[in-house]
C-alpha cells in the first residue's frame, strides 16, 4: 500500500485531503483530467447568499463543499434514516453516485462525483485508467461500484499523492476529520444533484434554466443555501469551504 494509507478496523483508511484549489487541483491531474478543469476557492457568499459580485468562470456546473458535523447534521442527518437505498445502475441512470468505502476518502469521492458526472465525464482523458474506471463502474450495481474504487490502486495513488501538499499539516489516517464533503453537479438535463458517498444514494434537488449554473442565486438556494443559513449561527459561517469547478475556454 501507499505510504499513510492503513487498515483501521478493517477498513482501508486514507489521509484526509484539503478542501483548497490546488490540492484538487492536483489530484485531478494525477487522476487524467483536462487541464481545462480549474478550480476556484469561494470565500466571499454575503449574509444574503449573494452571487452578484463574485467574479468566476461561467457557467459553473459543480462544486465541492466542505462543512463541520455542527453545520452539516441539523441540514441532512435525518437523511441517511429517510432517503432511499440507492440500486441503480446502468447508462440509462441519470447520474452516476458511488457508496464511500474508503476511510477518510469523502474529499476524493466528492472530487470523483463531480468530474465523473460533470458534462457527462467528458473532461476525462481519453484512454486514462480513469476513462476505463467510470465505464466499468457505470455497468455495475452499488456495492460492486463502491468495491471497484475500494480495490482501486491508482485511485489511492493519486489521492495519497494530493493528500500530502495541502498548506496545513498532514494528518495521519488515524485521525478523525470533523468534515463533510459533499459534490452538487448540474447534469446535461439541468437537474441539480447533491451526491454524497456517505448518504444512501443521490438526492436530486430541483431544476435549473439553461441560463442559471450553480453559482446563479437560484443555483445557490438548491446547493449550498442551507448549508449557509446554519453557518451564519455557527462560528460566524468559518466552518464551511467551498471550491467551484469551472472550464477554461481559452
Amino acid at each position: 500500500m501507499s505510504s499513510g494509507v492503513e487498515i483501521i478496523n478493517g477498513k482501508k483508511t486514507f489521509i484526509p485531503i484539503e478542501n483548497n484549489p490546488e490540492v484538487l487541483s492536483r489530484l485531478s491531474r494525477n487522476l487524467g483530467v483536462s487541464t481545462a478543469l480549474t478550480f476556484h476557492d469561494i470565500f466571499d457568499l454575503n449574509i444574503n447568499n449573494d452571487t452578484s459580485e463574485i467574479s468566476l468562470p461561467r457557467p459553473m456546473n459543480a462544486l465541492i463543499f466542505l462543512c463541520v458535523s455542527p453545520i452539516f447534521d441539523p441540514v441532512r442527518s435525518h437523511l441517511k434514516s429517510t432517503l432511499p437505498t440507492y440500486t441503480g445502475h446502468g447508462p440509462s441512470e441519470p447520474i452516476i453516485w458511488m457508496k464511500q468505502t474508503i476511510g477518510h476518502a469523502c474529499g476524493l469521492m466528492a472530487l470523483l462525483h463531480c468530474i465523473l458526472n460533470l458534462d457527462d465525464g467528458k473532461h476525462i482523458t481519453s484512454g486514462s485508467k480513469l476513462d476505463e474506471l467510470r465505464k466499468k463502474v457505470i455497468e455495475l450495481p452499488p456495492k460492486e461500484r463502491a468495491q471497484a474504487l475500494y480495490d482501486s490502486q491508482f485511485l489511492e495513488d493519486a489521492h495519497m499523492d494530493a493528500a500530502v501538499q495541502g498548506s496545513s499539516s498532514v494528518p495521519s489516517a488515524r485521525e478523525n476529520p470533523s468534515g463533510h464533503f459533499i459534490a452538487f453537479v448540474k447534469d446535461a438535463r439541468g437537474k441539480v444533484w447533491e451526491l454524497n458517498g456517505g448518504l444512501p444514494g443521490p438526492l436530486e434537488r430541483g431544476e435549473l434554466g439553461p441560463d442559471d449554473d450553480l453559482f446563479s442565486p437560484e443555483g445557490v438556494r438548491l446547493t449550498v443555501g442551507e448549508f449557509m443559513d446554519v453557518a451564519k449561527t455557527v462560528d460566524g459561517g468559518w466552518g464551511i469551504s467551498i471550491v467551484g469547478l469551472g472550464v477554461d475556454k481559452a
